[in-house]
Formats: C-alpha cells, sequence, structure tokens
C-alpha cells in the first residue's frame, strides 16, 4: 500500500511503517531550499555534516560573490574579515564569531558586557575602499594620459557618525579627499573634521540652500577650507552673490546639471530631465548671464551631476559623463573658470552576487571598470574640443562605507514544525466529528491516495480544510478536531511532497531602526548565519523583528528568494553556546542615519574593530552601548528622571504597606531604575552589574592583558556601567 494512503486509511495498518518514518518513502521527498545554487534533498538532510563544508555554505549564501575581496567562510564554519581585501594574509583574518564572544561576553570572562544587537564597524575596510578606489583612477588617469587628477569626496549623508567622518578624512588625506554636505548640520561637522585635513581637499556644498547656509559656505571660505557652493535653483545664484559681497568673499561656485541621461529603477528616478534636483541649459545659461553681469563669471569652476545610485553598467555612465563633460567644455567657451567635474554619486555595489547589470542590487562592473569609463569620456570630449581636462571629483559614498559595517543580530526562537507523525493522527476521532459533505471529502482523499494522484490528494485535502473551518466558525466542529484535520491535511502535504512552508526565525532586532530601507523602499541585503556554516542548513525561515508591526519581517533575500537556509535553533551547542547569530552585510550607508524609534527601539550597540597582532588578530578600539530605554524616551520629549519618581512614588505607596520589609520596597526601586538604564532589546540573562573597563579607549582581545587593565584598576573616568541599579 503507498504510504500516503496510510495517511488516510484508518483500517490499515502501514506497512514499512517504520522505514517512512525514519523518512525513507518511496515517494518523492520535497525539495527544502529553491536555490539553484545547493540541491538538498530530505533524504541527505539526515547526515547533517557527513556531506557538507563552509565551501558549500560559501556558495549557498554567495559570500565569494558579494563578499569578495572582504568577507570569506573559515574552516571552522565562521564568516571572518579580510580587512585589506585581496593583501589579507591568512593570520589577519578576522573571525566575526570572536567578536561577538568578545563584545557580548560578561566582564567576569573577559568581556565587554555589551547587549546586541551589534554593529562592528571595521576602519581597516573602510581604508581599504578608499585607497582601492583612489588606485583605480590613478591607474586609468595614468594609463590613458589623462592630463589631471582624481580627487574625490565624500558624502557625509550616507553616514555622518563621527568616528566614520573622521576615519575618511585622515585616511584620504595623503589624496587631498574631501568631504560633502547637504545641509547646515552636514556643513558644520565637514567644516569641522576638514580643519585637520588636506588643505586642498574639497568640501563640496550640495544641496537646497538659504542665506545662513550660503554665509556659513563663505565663512568656510575665510576658514581657508577649499569650499564649492553649488547651484541646485536658480535663485540660489542671487544669495551667492549679495551675500558674498557683503562677507567680501569671493566665492568658488559649481553648478549642478539637470542631464537628459537616465537609468531605470528606482535609483534612477532622481535624473533625467524631470528629476529633482539641478539646473537645465536654460537655467545654467541664465546662472552665467548673471555671473558675467556681476563680474564673477571667473568664480564658476565646478560642474556637478548626477545620474543616479548604483548606475547599473559602464555604457549608461560613459554615456551620462559624456553628455556632463559637453556641457562642461560649453561652460569653458563661455568663458568660466571651469577646473574640476564632479560625476556625484553612483558607484554601485553588488549586494547580491550576482555581477549583473539589469538589476538594482547588483552592477555589472567593478572599481578599475568604473574609473576607466568616466575618465575616457572625460578625455575624449575634452581633447575633441582642445580643452584642459578638469580634476576629476566622485561622490561615491556608498561605495565607500558599505563594506565596514556589520549589523550582527540573535535569533531567539523559532516556530515549531507543525505537522505530526503519522502515529499522531486520530482518524476515528476525526471521522467521528465530520458531517456527512466533510466524510465525502475525506474518502475522496482516500480514494486519491490509494491511486497515488497527488494532486487530486491535494485538492481534497484543502477541500476538507477549508469545509471545516466553515463548520468550526458555524460552531459545529469543535477545536480539537479542527486541529486534526489541519494535522491530517499538513501530513498528506509533507508525505505528497509539497514544499513545507518557511518558519518564522523571531530575532532580536528592529527593522525599522536598523533596516530601514528594507522596509522603507525594499531594499535587499545579504543576511548570512554568522556561524554554523560547516553544518547544513536544515530549513528554510523569514525573520520577524520584535516590533508590534506586521511589516517588521524580511521575508525577501538576495537570488529572488522568499525564505532563507537556515539551522536548527539549539538549546546547547551549536559554536556560540547555543545562541543563534546571523549578519547583515554591505549596510554601512544610510541604514544608521534614515532608522527611527518605532515601539521605542533605538539602536544598536557599536564596537570599532581594527586588525592587530594579537592572539586573536583584532583589537575592539572603542565600544558603545547602544541607547537605554531613557536615552529613547527622551527622544520623544520623555522626562525618565521625573518617570522614575512617578513610579517610585507609587511603588511606594502601593507595595510599601509592610514598613518592615524596605528590602524589598529597595528592590523594587532598583528594578525601575534597571528597566530605564537597559537596552530595550531582549537579554537573555541580567546584566545589570554589567561593567566595561575603558583602558584609555582601547580594548585587546589578549585576555591576560586586559585582566591585568582590570586588576589595576581604573580610575572613575576610565570606567562607566553599560546598566545601573
Amino acid at each position: 500500500m503507498p504510504a500516503l494512503a496510510c495517511c488516510v486509511d484508518a483500517a490499515v495498518a502501514p506497512p514499512g511503517y517504520a522505514a517512512f518514518i525514519a523518512g525513507d518513502s518511496s515517494l518523492t521527498a520535497a525539495v527544502p531550499f529553491s536555490s539553484s545554487t545547493a540541491t538538498v534533498t530530505a533524504a541527505s538532510a539526515n547526515s547533517n555534516s557527513t556531506h557538507w563544508s563552509p565551501a558549500h555554505s560559501s556558495t549557498l549564501y554567495r559570500v565569494d560573490g558579494w563578499g569578495a575581496p572582504y568577507f570569506s567562510v573559515n574552516n571552522s564554519g565562521n564568516i571572518t574579515v579580510r580587512p585589506y581585501g585581496t593583501d589579507t594574509v591568512a593570520h589577519q583574518e578576522i573571525d566575526l564569531l570572536k567578536i561577538v564572544k568578545k563584545v557580548s561576553d560578561p566582564k567576569s570572562v573577559g568581556g565587554l558586557g555589551l547587549q546586541l544587537p551589534l554593529i562592528v564597524r571595521l576602519p581597516d575596510v573602510l581604508k581599504n575602499r578608499l585607497e582601492s578606489l583612489q588606485s583605480a583612477f590613478e591607474l586609468a588617469i595614468q594609463s590613458q594620459g589623462y592630463e589631471s587628477h582624481y580627487q574625490g569626496v565624500y558624502p557625509v549623508k550616507c553616514n555622518q557618525d563621527r568616528f566614520v567622518v573622521e576615519d575618511i578624512v585622515k585616511f584620504g588625506a595623503p589624496f587631498r579627499f574631501g568631504l560633502e554636505a547637504g545641509s547646515k548640520p552636514e556643513l558644520l561637522l565637514a567644516m569641522s573634521c576638514l580643519c585637520k585635513g588636506n588643505p586642498e581637499a574639497l568640501l563640496v556644498c550640495n544641496g537646497f540652500k538659504d542665506a545662513e547656509y550660503i554665509s556659513l559656505a563663505l565663512l568656510a571660505r575665510k576658514l581657508a577650507l577649499n569650499t564649492v557652493i553649488v547651484l541646485e535653483q536658480e535663485e540660489e545664484v542671487n544669495l551667492v552673490i549679495d551675500i558674498s559681497k557683503k562677507l567680501s568673499v569671493r566665492p568658488v561656485i559649481g553648478v549642478r546639471a539637470k542631464l537628459r541621461t537616465k537609468h531605470s529603477g528606482h535609483f534612477g528616478s532622481t535624473s533625467g530631465e524631470k528629476g529633482k534636483f539641478g539646473l537645465s541649459t536654460t537655467q545654467i545659461l541664465r546662472v552665467v548671464k548673471k555671473l558675467q553681469d556681476s563680474g564673477m563669471l571667473d568664480c564658476l569652476q565646478l560642474l556637478h551631476f548626477h545620474i543616479g545610485s548604483q548606475i547599473p553598467s559602464t555604457a549608461l555612465l560613459q554615456d551620462g559623463v559624456g553628455e556632463a563633460a559637453q556641457i562642461y567644455s560649453e561652460l569653458v567657451r563661455l568663458g568660466a573658470d571651469m577646473k574640476v567635474i564632479d560625476i556625484g554619486g553612483g558607484l554601485g555595489i553588488d549586494y547580491d552576487g550576482s555581477k549583473s547589470g539589469n538589476s538594482d542590487l547588483s552592477v555589472s562592473y567593478g572599481l578599475q571598470e568604473y574609473a576607466s569609463a568616466v575618465v575616457n569620456a572625460i578625455r575624449v570630449v575634452c581633447d575633441r574640443k582642445s580643452i584642459k581636462h578638469p580634476i576629476i571629483c566622485s561622490e561615491s559614498g556608498r561605495a565607500i562605507v558599505s563594506h565596514h559595517s556589520i549589523l550582527i543580530f540573535e535569533a531567539m526562537s523559532a516556530t515549531a514544525p507543525t505537522t505530526p507523525a503519522m502515529n499522531q493522527i486520530n482518524l476515528p476521532f476525526i471521522l467521528e466529528g465530520l458531517s456527512e459533505d466533510a466524510r465525502a471529502d475525506y474518502f475522496s482523499l482516500s480514494d486519491a491516495a490509494m491511486r497515488r494522484e497527488n494532486e487530486t490528494c491535494l485538492l481534497y485535502a484543502d477541500q476538507l480544510k477549508q469545509r471545516c473551518v466553515e463548520h468550526f466558525k458555524e460552531g459545529t466542529l469543535g477545536i480539537e478536531q479542527l486541529a486534526a484535520v489541519d494535522g491530517l491535511c499538513d501530513l498528506v502535504s509533507k508525505v505528497i511532497g509539497a514544499s513545507e512552508p518557511a518558519r518564522t526565525y523571531h530575532v532580536n532586532l528592529s527593522i525599522f531602526t536598523s533596516i530601514p530601507d528594507f522596509w522603507g523602499i525594499g531594499q535587499i541585503f545579504p543576511i548570512v548565519p554568522i556561524h554554523r556554516l560547516d553544518e547544513r542548513p536544515e530549513v528554510r525561515g523569514v525573520l520577524s523583528d520584535l516590533t508590534c508591526d506586521s511589516d517588521g519581517k524580511i521575508d525577501k533575500f538576495i537570488g529572488g528568494e522568499t525564505s532563507l537556509p537556515l539551522h536548527e535553533l539549539e538549546g546547547n551547542g551549536g559554536g556560540a553556546n547555543g545562541r543563534y547569530y546571523l549578519g547583515m552585510f554591505l549596510g554601512g550607508a544610510y541604514e544608521e542615519a534614515l532608522g527611527g524609534v518605532h515601539n521605542l527601539f533605538g539602536g544598536p550597540s557599536v564596537v570599532r574593530v581594527s586588525q592587530s597582532d594579537g592572539p586573536h588578530s583584532f583589537a575592539v578600539t572603542r565600544a558603545m552601548p547602544g541607547p537605554s530605554c531613557g536615552d529613547v524616551l527622551r527622544v520623544m520629549q520623555h522626562e525618565p528622571e521625573l518617570m522614575f519618581e512617578t513610579l517610585k512614588h507609587r511603588a511606594e505607596e502601593f507595595c510599601g504597606q509592610d514598613h518592615g520589609n524596605d528590602g524589598a520596597n529597595a528592590a523594587l526601586a532598583s528594578c525601575l531604575a534597571r528597566s530605564f538604564h537597559n537596552m530595550p532589546y531582549l537579554a537573555a540573562v541580567s546584566s545589570c552589574s554589567l561593567t566595561a573597563i575603558n583602558n584609555n579607549g582601547f580594548y585587546y582581545c589578549n585576555e591576560e592583558d586586559y585582566n591585568a587593565a582590570v586588576e589595576s584598576g581604573a580610575s572613575e573616568d576610565e570606567q562607566w556601567s553599560y546598566c545601573c541599579a
């Protein structure tokens, strides 16, 4: 008798029952993974690690595609960081799991006592990205005989974190790397940071401007910063002319051109004639006329444009840059003292590892191809017009900062499989409560099973299930029998080989706070378990966050997948004391700045990790706990101190009637205080007593050095509590 028939026939004991339960059914088994990179059958999944290696996981999750040259899977099955890209040697690789352990372990065992979720910043990767971009342009310039140089700027809107911006200014100083600002606070931070940068570094002022913004930019020129005011709207030229005369400052002016070239997709919406920013050719001519009439045409020195983020191909890139170069040459002909062509952003990164030019998630070129295309497009136009080659500037923020930041979070629980075993199905009990029409569906299902008509079985199973739901709503079927019918139908579906529904993994994270672009624009990032990659992932799952919002889930992944291959959660072991850590990669641009406080979940903890020659190849050079409950309450204008006093008095009023139990009252007040000082995220164990020792802002992963620092004591300024009572 077919194994399927045994599921729905109450009278016949199934032959080979034990073999079926063990998964040795003669029927076709379900394919748990739909990814083309790995097909794993249910039978083969029984041998979890025997035929699985880290290389299989690297292929399954496309790590070598989106992660190269900075991320890989080591022999232990953990994700590692290669901080110097292709120049990284084996002993310099950093194991992400070791970072998580160092950061999250309590102080008593040598950790820092920080709570997840966690952002790991890697300044070595940031430095390598800057150097790689610079080297790509230098090689293109040299090989093509270009007679000027490349001088990039970082748009601070991509990630305004103080230490990120300061690192970029420091790392970029040898090659005059500057900053771009799009608002008054961004301009203030750019001015401050560039005071320590290369004096030739550009400070490009973009965005809509009022008199205060323009006055601030002109003040920056008085401070000997190489500031350029880029006109986004035609009327801004009047303000620049008037205010510069009042302040007796000769400005350097740029214009943003609204190109006809545009690319399709979400990221191309700000380009083309209908784009949000920039001046049309008619407006540019009027600006030139106003500057000429004011005796300031020599101040016009920069042309800026932006085709759109994530430019998919070099063909589109060359088309847009070539159009801009024509405008540049015309401005030279009209008498402007042009010196710089700013190609804006658009240098894309490969989020899904596909190297495709037909997707918002990928690009079909690398750094060198990008630089060569830009240099060639400008050189050809300028040579044809006999114009001096301009300085090439780009605003490649996404490409600079995306790789250097990793979001790490924990899966706290997962929905359990609901399909019962065959011996758990009580068929007499099911039949007893069914109506005549429902019984007819059941017997039709049984007949189809005997004939091995799998599709017909699914049809009758669904019909039986829906009919029982209607009877339950009418009150003629009990919840126990409805659950039994659900179990029977699920078992039929499983035996036939229909794909098992993806499980829901509950993660200690807020999508709205930490991955807002997924919720807002559907941006997909690579998400991968950072450990256990030497084991076969046996289930597929979607990720559900902590917020009380149905949108707080991730159900789209790279490769067009609607679920992610994941491992079973384990109570013990699993390589991380039973915990299961996931990493979201390539999210260093925009996510932190765009994140909100939905449900009052604040941002993650943050650590800065540099490569070192210590025993674990890394050092945590800066650690910052995430915002506490009190911090996020303040954001919404609440006053945690007053709230605490209110609750404390309430506790004394209603819980303090037993005057002999002062200890209990003190414990209650302590509990309230802890709640204000702790992070909003779930904590596996109480960590209120954990503190971290700051050894002059430098943390070592050498336990002996760390313990020595602890034993030597710390001044009040060198120690802080992450939570207090």
